[in-house]
């Protein structure tokens, strides 16, 4: 085996359990994206070659796939007069995209409570308590802006 496809291999298995770990994708879709990423600008990827590639089931393969659209992961895109899907990861901005409607359910959670402690206070712990999610507060306000200058300079870069 080459070092490059030595290094290839290693790198998808890394990002698999990364995409497992953090973002909870099952086993074969976490190596389907990690795939993707890696092979993005070399290849066009059809669901025929995921097949091929995973050695997987049709299913098991069209499972994934629809997980990994569904969760904004990856996008497919057509060909004229070619019926095949061709499958790609999400620009990066449109993965951040997916933080930031994170944030704001978070967020909305984070008023709720902040507003059910300000009544419900009864003794010094809850004081301590609405002081914490409210410093909570603070911090997911700065993630929220962080991340929209991260999406704006990927936007800048990836021409939308």
């Amino acid at each position: 085996m080459s070092d490059i496809k030595k290094e290839r291999e290693e790198l998808i298995e890394m990002f698999g359990i990364h995409f497992e770990t953090v973002h909870h994708l099952p086993p074969l879709g976490s190596r389907i994206l990690a795939t993707f990423i890696l092979d993005s600008c070399a290849k066009q990827l059809t669901f025929d070659d995921v097949v091929e590639m995973t050695g997987a089931s049709k299913s098991s393969v069209s499972t994934n796939l629809n997980l990994l659209l569904k969760l904004g992961k990856i996008t497919y895109f057509t060909l004229p007069g070619d019926r095949k899907k061709y499958y790609r990861p999400s620009a990066f901005s449109e993965r951040f995209t997916n933080y930031i409607k994170m944030i704001a359910f978070e967020k909305e959670i984070i008023d709720r409570m902040l507003s059910y402690r300000e009544k419900t206070m009864l003794c010094s712990e809850d004081k301590f308590e609405l002081r914490k999610t409210q410093a909570y507060k603070e911090h997911i306000i700065e993630m929220e802006e962080l991340i929209n200058k991260t999406i704006k300079k990927f936007k800048d870069l990836e021409g939308l």
